[in-house]
This record gives C-alpha cells, structure tokens and sequence, in this order.
C-alpha cells in the first residue's frame, strides 16, 4: 500500500499539543496523526456495529422508540436504587 500526501489545516494549538504529544511518543507528526485517524475510523466501525446490532435486536423483538426509552429509564431508575 503506498503512501499519499495530504494537506489538513490545524488550529496553531491543536498542532501544538501533536507536535509535543509526538515528541513524548518520541513519534514524527505524521505517524501521530495517521494513528489517531486510524483509531477513529475504527472507533466508528465499532459503533455502527452496536447500532446495527441495536436495529437488528429492536426489528426482532418488535420494539419501537417509546419502548426502548422506557426500558432504559427503567434500567437507570434501578442503578440509582442500587447505589
């Protein structure tokens, strides 16, 4: 896989904190950035996994919104008893 070049613009700050958090990481920028990109993507891949899961539970069991709001109520209402 070879590698291509972009340009992406940063606040001064923000590339400030790369630069020094790529230099405690003893890291080019470039290796920081593409590991922080990489670890989004996959952060999202994961969500849109759960939300998936989510449909597919909720199509099965025949559940609707209102139905899903009051299961987590009901389940929040029982942590606070809990705790």
């Amino acid at each position: 896989m070879s590698n291509v070049t972009v340009n992406i613009s940063f606040q001064e700050k923000l590339l400030e904190e790369i630069d020094a958090e790529a230099v405690r990481e003893s890291r080019s920028r470039s290796e920081l950035v593409r590991e922080a990109a990489r670890m989004y993507v996959r952060r999202q891949e994961q969500w849109n996994r759960v939300f998936r899961l989510g449909d597919k539970l909720t199509r099965h069991h025949n559940l609707r919104p209102v139905d899903v709001d009051a299961e987590i109520r009901s389940v929040r209402k029982r942590k606070r008893k809990a705790s």
